[in-house]
């Protein structure tokens, strides 16, 4: 029989002070302690309109005040949590200062610490200047004299630059114009660079060759001046540039299409003309050689030279019509261009694999391949030849009647073509109306 802690287990009470029998009045205060036990535990709901984070302030699960700075405690990268030391705190100070930069001996005013209190301002280190070369009259007279400047005039010019750090733009606004007469920037900063490239080459020490700067003034006026043509540019011209940049790409690309049909001409080419020397002396070679040896010795092709054969050269027993599959490279084009050919001259397309007939016929699909590429290479060159006939204004050229034209590769005839046959036939049947 269970005891009346089990019972209360149950029935989730909490335990008294006695945990004898259970009696008649526990069982029936058994919902009011429960009732004590849940409204212990409940929270606060949120009343509405009112945000989280205010919400987060008023109130917390662990009922803690709010925290009065703000602090982080997880761990990691982040800064801990926020500690307030228990030292003295350093005292601040309203005195004044002075900056070095300035030359009024202006004095001014702001917080600083006590112990700091006598140093200099620390911002005085930013006051950079520029050095601006200075010169005697004597130097002035044997290496800087010019017929277009004066001495005074010079003076003032460099007086301005070491006034505004080389500022020629405010120099150039605040030069004297009324005394002097009117110069440009680049009048200004040709006589200054001038000017700093003779003093350093004149005090520069015997034996050594001084790194002088050189301002050249005729090209930063040719510089502002597109500068100025580019932006007065009109919409017009904006949309013509850019329409002949498009031409000129196009331009370029089939330049590099037609350099590169003419390097894959010339493999060609070379490739049919390797073929038939390697023919020759095979011809030549078969004759004083046994056949066995023909297989290991047989010389060999180039790939751009028709079709690239496998070679079975794996363990274990292979058929030999296994050689005489073409291999994936050979589109459906050119394979049944290949088919068709034999048909015409009456082969057969799957002979009987002998050791011969293997190589044979493989050598002839390959020279099938190379002739058939060939073809295709002559038919885009005439086509070509005609297209740019046509452009250049030859339309003079007398056409035949029975004029052959070219099909690129079962392409149909172009407008070009059409109208100039459309022409030719035209103007013979003028010619045959005119005849008495």
């Amino acid at each position: 029989m269970g005891t009346g802690a089990d019972v209360r287990d149950i029935l989730e009470l909490t335990g008294g002070e006695n945990d004898g029998p259970i009696s008649k009045k526990d069982l029936i205060n058994s919902d009011k302690k429960k009732s004590k036990k849940t409204t212990e535990t409940l929270t606060f709901k949120r009343p509405e309109g009112m945000h989280r984070e205010v919400y987060a302030l008023l109130y917390s699960d662990k009922k803690d005040a709010p925290p009065l700075l703000p602090s982080d405690t997880t761990q990691g990268y982040r800064t801990v949590k926020a500690k307030l030391g228990c030292k003295k705190v350093r005292p601040w100070k309203w005195m004044p200062f002075t900056n070095p930069a300035r030359r009024d001996g202006a004095i001014f005013h702001h917080w600083r610490r006590v112990a700091e209190e006598g140093k200099d301002y620390p911002f005085a280190r930013f006051n950079k200047t520029v050095q601006v070369p200075v010169y005697s009259e004597q130097e002035y007279q044997v290496h800087l004299h010019d017929d277009g400047w004066t001495k005074a005039e010079t003076d003032h010019l460099f007086d301005l630059c070491k006034r505004f750090d080389l500022r020629f733009i405010v120099v150039h606004d605040r030069y004297d114009y009324q005394q002097y007469r009117k110069r440009s920037v680049e009048d200004l900063k040709e006589r200054y660079y001038s000017i700093c490239g003779k003093l350093t080459k004149v005090r520069a020490a015997s034996g050594t060759e001084p790194k002088i700067y050189i301002f050249d003034a005729g090209h930063e006026r040719r510089r502002k001046e597109q500068l100025e043509k580019l932006f007065n540019r009109t919409p017009e011209q904006v949309a013509e540039e850019e329409y002949l940049i498009q031409e000129l790409r196009k331009i370029e690309t089939r330049k590099k299409e037609r350099e590169k049909k003419a390097q894959d001409l010339q493999k060609l080419i070379k490739a049919a003309d390797t073929t038939t020397e390697l023919r020759r002396a095979e011809k030549r070679v078969s004759k004083k050689k046994l056949p066995q040896k023909r297989e290991t010795e047989k010389p060999a092709v180039p790939e751009t030279a028709g079709i690239k054969f496998p070679d079975f050269k794996s363990a274990g027993v292979t058929l030999r019509s296994q050689r005489m599959k073409l291999p994936s490279s050979v589109g459906q084009k050119k394979n049944k261009a290949i088919e068709q050919i034999l048909m015409e001259q009456g082969v057969d397309l799957n002979p009987m694999p002998t050791e011969e007939i293997v190589q044979m016929f493989n050598e002839l699909r390959s020279d099938l391949v190379l002739l058939y590429e060939l073809k295709q290479a002559h038919s885009n060159c005439e086509y070509e030849q005609q297209m740019l006939r046509h452009r250049a204004g030859t339309d003079d050229i007398k056409v035949e009647a029975k004029e052959q034209i070219i099909d690129v590769v079962g392409a149909p005839l172009t407008p070009n073509s059409r109208k100039r046959r459309e022409s030719a036939s035209s103007s013979s049947s003028v010619k045959k109306v005119k005849k008495p």
